[in-house]
């Protein structure tokens, strides 16, 4: 928005007044929004809100409010407008599309085109593939990747221990494969279930030798770790903005312009279309973009879109060096207060040692999970999530074994012969205090130790107070 120094210079204002303020809470090196929300106890009084659920949606950033509220008297509709605002809101559009190729480190020639969310950047990806073309996705993938490619013949692979067998699987699948059809692999960067980071360089390695294509999930890694298009040496990478600190449902699929300018238009409408003219038949002839515009028909997300730029340039001005260090600090924390612990159970496809992110899932002896997450809530004013995560092959991979106690109450039904799963998951990250991530553990000392202090029920599947 250099061109307009009215909505730069209220952003620059709102951003230095936010920074200047002296936050009690904020040890985190990004103030988020919500930081000073208190929340009502079961057991009486109020305490400050502890987000421990990043992984599902990260709390916007304080920075990416101020931004959006310094656009919003300037906000337009985006492309062809003749006038003032929407000729800025299109400007202030197409440089967050630039913000984002930077901040993935893309190639000269990739496209960055706006979606929703990782899942519907996938189901684009997936409606673009080539006839033909053989996916090969591991059983540890989110839904958002493991289930849009019902149209193309599918390959899963069986969950590995290391990563080494991980590159190891898929080059014997890959090897199996039709060596003159087109191929893509998909794979997490970061799991959303244990936080472990995924061999992405390697894999890419493996799929490009044998003549496929990978795309990167990086919903739960582009949070927390610098993503390089280049050096990772991906095809595609797909991620979220409200994983990303930014809300309003937005996201992003940058890659290779080839198989998208090649592929129908994932929607068809405005925005997608070039030029339509009517035939002499009385049909309709459609010439289609060949830029991102192919795939954004519509009137595009413009708040959504500058959110993800915004939070994109807080990251890399905050550097990823300095919140990985910090963030591995946090995840020291809770593992070492875990592991203090011996009802709990981490759950871990790589092993303690692998490098992770800010996602930690377990499950405690003698608990039903959502039993215990609930007390979190109720009795700590702790929010974090239970269940099997959208990522129901993995968990019951990492929970096949382990007998599930009903507990109290919220134990989810089961399918006939199947045992009741279900685990709990912390997540942290830029903008978590380290107060909460204390707090969170110490609260499940106390509840292991002492028990819950409150009775708790079932009502729609879920545990809640029992406050009859």
């Amino acid at each position: 928005m250099s061109a307009y120094p009215n909505a730069t210079a209220v952003a620059a204002s709102a951003s230095a007044v936010d920074s200047e303020a002296g936050d009690p809470c904020c040890a985190a090196p990004l103030p988020v929004l919500g930081r000073d929300v208190t929340v009502p106890l079961v057991t009486g009084g109020e305490v400050t809100y502890a987000a421990l659920d990043y992984a599902a949606s990260a709390p916007a950033l304080q920075r990416v409010w101020d931004d959006v509220a310094a656009y919003a008297p300037y906000y337009g509709s985006v492309h062809r407008g003749a006038g003032y605002l929407s000729q800025l809101s299109t400007d202030l559009f197409e440089n967050s599309r630039v913000t984002v190729a930077e901040f993935l480190d893309c190639r000269p020639g990739d496209q960055v085109v706006f979606t929703r969310s990782t899942t519907d950047s996938l189901n684009l990806l997936a409606a673009t593939l080539p006839a033909g073309c053989e996916v090969f996705v591991f059983e540890t993938e989110h839904h958002a990747s493991l289930l849009p490619w019902r149209d193309a013949r599918v390959t899963y692979l069986n969950a590995p221990r290391t990563h080494a067998q991980a590159v190891e699987t898929l080059e014997r699948a890959l090897a199996d494969r039709d060596p003159y059809g087109p191929a893509l692999v998909c794979v997490t960067g970061a799991s959303n279930v244990t936080g472990e980071l995924w061999p992405v360089k390697e894999l890419a390695a493996a799929a490009h030798a044998h003549g496929a294509r990978i795309v990167l999930d990086a919903a739960q890694l582009a949070p927390h770790h610098r993503v390089s298009v280049q050096e990772l040496d991906v095809d595609w990478v797909a991620f979220s903005g409200h994983k990303l600190y930014a809300p309003f449902g937005s996201g992003v699929l940058a890659g290779r312009a080839d198989w998208l300018q090649e592929a129908e238009p994932y929607l068809a409408g405005g925005g997608a279309s070039k030029k339509v003219a009517r035939r002499a038949d009385g049909g309709v002839d459609v010439e289609w973009h060949t830029t991102a515009a192919r795939h954004e028909a519509g009137s595009p997300n413009v708040i959504g879109v500058y959110s993800i730029a915004s939070a994109c340039k807080a990251l890399a001005e905050a550097g990823f060096d300095t919140l990985v260090a910090r963030e591995q600090h946090l995840i020291d924390t809770v593992r070492e207060g875990l592991a203090e612990v011996p009802e709990v159970k981490v759950l871990s496809l790589f092993g303690d040692e692998s490098p992770r992110v800010g996602v930690i899932s377990f499950v405690v002896e003698g608990w039903n999970s959502s039993h215990f997450a609930a007390a979190l809530s109720a009795e700590y004013g702790i929010g974090v999530r239970d269940g099997l995560f959208c990522a129901h092959p993995l968990v019951r991979t990492l929970l096949g074994s382990d007998p599930q106690t009903q507990g109290e109450c919220g134990a989810p039904e089961a399918a006939p012969g199947e045992k009741s799963l279900n685990a709990i998951r912390v997540s942290f990250g830029a903008g978590t205090p380290d107060e909460h991530v204390e707090r969170f553990v110490r609260a499940v000392k106390e509840l292991v130790r002492d028990g819950a202090q409150w009775k708790y029920r079932t009502e729609d599947g879920r545990c809640v107070p029992d406050r009859g």
